[in-house]
């Protein structure tokens, strides 16, 4: 199968597309955030103009391109096929508040526990319709009486077709208590998103440390993933703190990204079970990075977890010479209204 070059002005970010590959979904899966709704001809939101080279659609002009924008190069990413090399004006997201926010409903298809107290949620949006996220958003979720619950999406933008979240069940949790007693596939969820600033700095060359708390793990993880389909190969570091072993509820995932040259994995026990046989290192989370960092002044370091341990992890890492604005956290704080 053939491929053609498509390059984008004026980034000058450029890809390989498949022959029979439209452009958005290429774009996606190179970890590029191109503008898009539905990925699906309707809405029009991903358009752009083609500069130099050609291109096909399967079915004719989508509705969502006029004659008029057809003659002067206008193209619609979601539905448009290479034919030759192109070279497309078109613009790329550089932050996270030029996503569009929607509501929508979903529907809660996989249910899968993690831990005794960590429940993995898989959400579908209507066929016709795609939440465009940067890795490391969050979505809410909207209750029958107005209030939301916050949960960070854990995929990563280019594996959009479901939203992955992680709940805890938190005591006394109203929602997450309902997660883990009540709720059952199919049920429907409105959600609305994205949001959060909490997402890569994607012309950093630094490396990175990432430190997560229990099921701050979840917008790690699409950051990570992200940063793989990307092709980074900036030195990456992934610090997670947890209880017990079993607290790590992915565990076989980090360990699988270690087999990277550029990826080390520092899981932390904060109360190791003898049953655990914990080789590994004990204690708080943020005390480890300290033990093995003592200069962090040419680092970015992202946080994400409970509010005493990012708190922790902001003091420890500027006392060892990083940069406030090298500092990214994410935090999770269970006991207000919008969390449990």
């Amino acid at each position: 199968m053939m491929s053609f070059k498509v390059t984008l002005e004026p980034s000058g970010h450029s890809f390989t597309v498949e022959e029979d590959e439209v452009v958005l979904d290429a774009a996606i899966r190179h970890g590029l955030s191109l503008q898009y709704g539905c990925r699906n001809g309707v809405c029009g939101a991903c358009k752009g103009k083609v500069v130099e080279g050609e291109i096909k659609y399967d079915h004719g002009i989508p509705g969502a391109i006029s004659e008029a924008e057809d003659a002067i190069g206008q193209v619609l990413l979601c539905s448009a096929k290479a034919v030759t090399d192109i070279v497309l004006e078109v613009h790329e997201i550089g932050s996270a508040n030029e996503v569009p926010v929607r509501k929508m409903p979903s529907r809660v298809v996989k249910m899968e526990r993690l831990a005794d107290d960590v429940m993995r949620l898989y959400l579908k949006l209507p066929d016709t319709e795609r939440m465009q996220f940067l890795a490391g958003q969050y979505i809410d979720i909207m209750l029958s009486d107005g209030r939301r619950r916050s949960f960070s999406i854990a995929n990563a933008p280019h594996d959009d077709e479901l939203l992955e979240i992680h709940v805890r069940l938190i005591e006394d949790g109203e929602f997450t208590g309902h997660v883990f007693a009540g709720m059952q596939e199919k049920d429907i969820l409105r959600i609305e998103g994205p949001f959060g600033t909490f997402t890569l700095q994607e012309d950093s060359e630094r490396p990175i440390i990432f430190i997560a708390g229990g099921t701050g793990f979840g917008p790690v993880k699409g950051i990570i993933e992200h940063l793989f389909q990307e092709g980074i190969t900036r030195p990456i570091s992934f610090y997670w703190g947890a209880r017990a072993k079993a607290d790590l509820y992915l565990d076989a995932l980090p360990q699988a990204w270690a087999q990277r040259d550029n990826f080390s994995y520092i899981p932390v026990l904060s109360e190791a079970k003898p049953e655990d046989n914990w080789p590994g290192q004990t204690g708080l989370v943020h005390e480890a990075v300290m033990q093995d960092f003592n200069d962090l002044s040419k680092y970015e370091v992202y946080t994400s977890g409970p509010p005493a341990m990012v708190e922790a992890v902001r003091q420890g890492v500027i006392s060892k010479g990083l940069a406030t604005q090298h500092f990214f956290f994410d935090s999770f704080d269970f006991a207000s209204d919008s969390q449990q």
